[in-house]
């Protein structure tokens, strides 16, 4: 766990240091992560750090989803439990669990996940748009923009907007 963790690390540094010289190395990038059996990803470019998991302190009165608060240098930040915020059970924390912290839209917020797999470069042209089942989407489907294929697997390329956002289609409006 700790080699490959520490490898994604240096591969997010090595294209943060491109980065500073002007390159936009981060076009296409996504880092990959495991809920259970599937396999998701972000756009890199969301990403500031992967963290392990760490103690999380709990808020009254909050979705299910929103675990509690972090402490990363000072800062406090939520923390979202990626598994029930698509509407499934929890998972159970283990040494691969990390805490993948974003930035979207000067929102910063952590997302639990079981395992960090890996960093993928994506051809935007090899992006297809999720299938649409029904009107609704709830859970999972609705905050995937896209799939890809790369190997025998398929990744849900997740939208972290949306992900973030505190909207329930099942409430009333």
């Amino acid at each position: 766990m700790a080699e490959e963790l520490m490898d994604v690390l240096n591969e997010i540094d090595e294209l943060d240091d491109l980065d500073e010289l002007g390159e936009d190395t981060q076009k296409g990038k996504f880092m990959t992560f495991r809920i259970g059996e599937e396999c998701y990803g972000i756009a890199i470019n969301y990403v500031s750090e992967i963290i392990s998991a760490q103690t999380i302190t709990p808020v009254p009165e909050v979705e299910d989803y929103i675990k509690g608060l972090i402490n990363i240098r000072g800062k406090i930040i939520p923390v979202i439990d990626v598994k029930v915020r698509f509407k499934q059970e929890p998972f159970e924390y283990m040494d691969r669990t990390c805490i993948i912290v974003i930035d979207v839209k000067s929102t910063t917020v952590g997302l639990v996940v079981e395992q960090i797999a890996d960093v993928i470069t994506v051809d935007e042209k090899s992006i297809i748009p999720p299938p649409s089942l029904n009107q609704n989407s709830y859970g999972r489907d609705r905050y995937v923009f896209g799939l890809v294929r790369v190997s025998d697997e398929v990744k849900l390329l997740l939208d972290p907007e949306k992900l973030i956002r505190d909207e329930d289609p099942t409430m009333p409006e």
